[in-house]
């Protein structure tokens, strides 16, 4: 996409963007936005929603697990066009996303700021541009208080961008248009590893189903191990996660010694297969690769060792994966907090599982090597796609690009997949970054 400049630039206030085209204004929040106050007395309204990694999404108000209420009523009613901003807890995370735009009415903790326009603005331009403020994490330098939240009262007074409503309005056409292109080819990538996950999983059906299976009990191929950490204070650790449906591992920020906490941590080692204690029973096992090697996992991840000689790592983590592997996991996963549902690893390896001949396991290792190496350019092809997202929403709402003559296509087709990764490949190439400045902080 050619890029186009204003005419103009004056110098801006705010302290997040040093120039916006000569003509847009500036003012305070509180001016555009009022404080949402309007309680859900009398339970009127039951679509209950929350914010989860910066969308708002429908909670059944009758199963709601979690810190529920005693009653509703004191939850806000949220209309179409709010914009809700969870500014709780802002030392504790600095990954989530704190900024929803309300498609619906419906209901949200009081405990979220609720914007409610009550100006001729077009709020979603708004939803936009704090999106872009959260995706820089400015609102982290904002907040007070033992728990770092953050008010209408303070928010209220910080300066954002005023455009004309008619290029607020082409702004939002334009990044909704540019962004669900790149939502569907994100989620074309993700498609294209399912596939190849599904092409393993029936590898690992069909061995079960070969000639000469044994029956064993888990414990008789696999043991259950721990390499206990000497956590030197001033040393760093990398501690893991795991995501479900047999995704794999993640690797979290690397963490002084001192600073891990009261969990005991263990190494792990390529080869391992491990479980996550609270969430198996949604399919949270991961095979660890040479590249998670030496990370550490808390006890509350357990991990098996093979014995080569019977079974190898990779024909353990997939049979994991199938549905034969997965009712064991959730079967002896108990308890009812929510998605908290504790593991219980020594009944776990005295089930019996199927054991096909070793050499009809190993038919595996090309497979999962391709698997992951699929894994790691999708990765990489996901990660591009998202900065680019960020970079286009910074452009556009901040007056980098004018997009008044850009023209949206009625169809999303028009253009094809290999056009959008062209654009995000060109982006990557232009390097250009859009994190905050430290001295504007």
């Amino acid at each position: 996409m050619a890029k186009t400049k204003y005419q103009s630039y004056i110098s801006s206030k705010t302290l997040w963007q040093r120039e916006i085209p000569s003509h847009w204004q500036e003012t305070e929040l509180r001016m555009l936005f009022a404080d949402n106050k309007n309680k859900n007395i009398g339970l009127v309204e039951r679509n209950l929603l929350s914010l989860s990694y910066g969308k708002l999404k429908r909670k059944d108000i009758d199963n709601a697990t979690g810190l529920v209420p005693a009653s509703f009523e004191g939850y806000q009613i949220i209309d179409e066009g709010f914009i809700v901003l969870r500014f709780t807890d802002l030392q504790n995370d600095k990954k989530s996303l704190r900024v929803g735009y309300v498609e619906e009415r419906g209901i949200i903790t009081s405990a979220y700021i609720g914007l409610a326009p009550k100006a001729d603005i077009h709020s979603k331009y708004y939803y936009y541009q704090l999106h872009f403020l959260d995706k820089i994490k400015y609102f982290y330098n904002l907040g007070g208080g033992v728990r770092q939240s953050l008010a209408f009262k303070e928010f209220g007074r910080e300066t954002v961008l005023i455009p004309p409503k008619e290029e607020q309005t082409a702004i939002v056409r334009f990044l909704d248009y540019k962004l669900a292109k790149i939502n569907r080819f994100i989620q074309k990538k993700k498609q294209l590893l399912s596939l190849y996950a599904e092409k393993r999983k029936s590898l690992t059906r069909e061995l079960i189903n070969s000639k000469n299976v044994k029956y064993l009990r888990l414990s008789s191929v696999a043991k259950l191990i721990q390499r206990p950490i000497e956590a030197f204070e001033n040393e760093f650790y990398t501690p893991v996660g795991l995501y479900n449906r047999g995704r794999g591992l993640f690797h979290k920020e690397a963490t002084l010694g001192k600073e891990l906490g009261d969990s005991s941590f263990y190494f792990i080692n390529k080869g391992d297969v491990i479980l996550s204690g609270q969430f198996a029973w949604e399919g949270a096992v991961a095979l660890v690769d040479l590249e998670d090697d030496g990370c550490v996992a808390s006890h509350r991840y357990p991990v098996l060792d093979c014995n080569l000689n019977i079974i190898i790592p990779e024909y353990l983590f997939s049979f994991f994966t199938i549905s034969e592997g997965h009712l064991l996991l959730d079967y002896h996963s108990r308890g009812a907090a929510g998605r908290n549902r504790p593991l219980n690893p020594r009944y776990l390896i005295k089930e019996k599982i199927p054991v096909p001949d070793i050499a009809l396991q190993k038919e595996l290792i090309k497979l999962i090597e391709r698997e992951n190496e699929l894994k790691a350019i999708i990765k990489k092809e996901i990660s591009l796609a998202e900065e680019y997202k960020t970079a286009l929403i910074a452009e556009a709402v901040t007056g980098k690009i004018d997009v008044r003559g850009y023209e949206v296509p009625e169809l999303i087709e028009e253009e094809t997949y290999e056009e959008i990764e062209d654009e995000i490949s060109m982006a990557a190439e232009d390097g250009e970054e859009y994190e905050m400045q430290s001295e504007d902080l």
